[in-house]
């Protein structure tokens, strides 16, 4: 028996999964880390923390696994994506790593936009200058630190940070990079007119792979540091999303995942690159080579309903009760409408300044409604991005929940209901270093592509199927609701000067 083994590198945490070769879990490990917050707005990550908690959990599962190191062929990486990592020519890290949720750099977007042209950047990248992006983090480094700057000789992603700390290779993969906006996304390489444009050497960035292709093996050190063999391949990997849809089977046109977790994520496979001229979701190399993704993200996914609970449901530890209140109360919560704004919001508004809403509220509603309210209104949100999609040609005909919203099956037939398609959960857990794993299976030989890798190792549990009355009602709620945002889109607006 073969083994392959997934590493996510996480905001939160490290977790290492060793699969066999059938996909599946011989056993798991995870470390945490500390994100620390210097200022307002900024994040930032030790990269060093992501080599110790890389290294502790391969070291653990080969340990608890007892499986011999000749026996894993190949490691995978899943990563947090855009977060900046410098490296001086002895490639050592340089400053802590900017991650993707930092905020810092409006400016540098601003300038980003006016060097390369905001038409001319959605066309090569695929995407608007966002802050979250990693483009725009060098540019900050660059004019704020620039003595620091002088000295970089390496600008790596935080999973190739770790690859780079295993194999001693400086690459990275083409669904990751596409992030950085860097990449001329429908091309497959570095743009050089970007890199021209905001002054960035080439030379500065690791070569670019596609997911499953084999970018180096272990070194001697870290083979006596884990347990692993110097055979052992590590495999291009994907960004956190990418490696997800390829955990969940979302590998062939008319597949989708919809993740609730803090955030909400509309992802859906495509041969053919689609792209939306406004930038309202992104359009990112997928994992599986000569094909792209597009996704939708949603701000305040899960964090709404945990908004929820924190305020009016303190004691219901696990949403139960919550459930509960919204199965019996009628769909449309008696007139009352939910804006899931908390965090402003991506998709499809791009509007930082929008906040959260209750419209309809009367004296009449209690928590009740207000619960099936803010259910109905993240389903409205995320249905928001499927619409998006289907006017980019991108119409999935199967749809797999995932993260912790989607352990409710009331959630899911309110996905499935607002879509108006079946919807089903992944029979295997932890879909990001499940996906990492798979592409290491490829690489390594075990199964001839990806799709294929996915029909041998994936199953589903049964879909709920929408239901034509349920849907009807619901679109008169999402008709409502889509009239809202540019009813109070100026009042955001005005709101923040308060």
């Amino acid at each position: 028996m073969k083994y392959i083994l997934g590493v996510d590198l996480g905001t939160s945490s490290t977790k290492t999964v060793l699969f066999d070769q059938s996909g599946r879990q011989v056993c798991e490990a995870t470390r945490a880390y500390p994100l620390y917050q210097p200022h307002n707005g900024w994040a930032e990550q030790d990269p060093e923390d992501w080599y110790r908690a890389g290294i502790e959990t391969i070291r653990e599962v080969m340990e608890r696994s007892g499986v011999s190191p000749e026996d894993v062929t190949g490691l995978g990486i899943s990563g947090q994506m855009h977060g900046l990592v410098l490296l001086d020519e002895a490639g050592s890290v340089l400053r802590r790593s900017i991650i993707w949720m930092d905020q810092r750099t409006a400016a540098e977007c601003e300038e980003i936009t006016q060097r390369v042209g905001a038409k001319r950047l959605i066309d090569i990248t695929c995407n608007p200058a966002l802050t979250g992006f990693t483009a725009c983090k060098i540019l900050w480094v660059r004019r704020h630190e620039p003595e620091l700057f002088a000295r970089c000789r390496h600008i790596l992603l935080p999973k190739d940070y770790l690859r780079y700390r295993l194999t001693g290779v400086f690459a990275t993969e083409v669904s990751d990079a596409s992030g950085m906006q860097l990449l001329d996304v429908p091309n497959r390489r570095w743009s050089q007119e970007v890199l021209d444009a905001l002054d960035i050497d080439e030379a500065m960035l690791p070569k670019v792979f596609e997911s499953p292709d084999v970018t180096g093996y272990i070194t001697a050190e870290v083979a006596k540091l884990t347990g692993l063999s110097t055979r052992t391949a590590v495999v291009g990997g994907a960004g956190d999303n990418a490696a997800a849809a390829v955990g969940t089977g979302v590998v062939r046109d008319g597949r989708a995942f919809t993740t609730i977790g803090t955030s909400g994520v509309v992802f859906a496979h495509t041969d053919r690159m689609a792209l939306d001229a406004q930038g309202r979701v992104h359009t990112f190399c997928c994992a599986v080579p000569g094909a792209w993704h597009v996704m939708g993200v949603v701000q305040a996914a899960g964090l709404s309903l945990q908004w929820l609970r924190n305020n009016f449901y303190p004691d219901d530890a696990h949403y139960a009760l919550i459930n509960r209140d919204v199965a019996g109360t009628p769909i449309g919560a008696d007139r009352l409408i939910y804006l899931p704004y908390l965090m402003g919001e991506r998709t499809p508004h791009l509007d930082a300044d929008c906040r959260g809403s209750f419209v309809g509220l009367t004296a009449r509603h209690t928590r009740k409604e207000m619960a099936r309210a803010v259910m109905e209104g993240v389903t409205c949100a995320l249905n928001d991005c499927m619409n998006v999609l289907r006017g980019m040609g991108v119409s999935p005909a199967q749809m797999v929940a995932c993260g912790g919203g989607a352990k409710s099956p009331l959630w899911r037939q309110m996905l499935a209901d607002m879509y108006g398609c079946p919807v089903c959960t992944a029979a295997k857990e932890n879909s990001a270093a499940l996906g990492a794993a798979i592409l290491a299976a490829v690489g390594t030989g075990l199964y001839p592509s990806v799709p294929e890798a996915c029909d041998a190792i994936l199953s589903y549990g049964e879909p709920l199927a929408p239901d034509a009355a349920r849907t009807e009602a619901y679109g008169r709620v999402y008709r409502v609701y889509t009239m809202l945002y540019p009813a109070l889109k100026d009042v955001f607006r005005e709101l923040k000067t308060i």
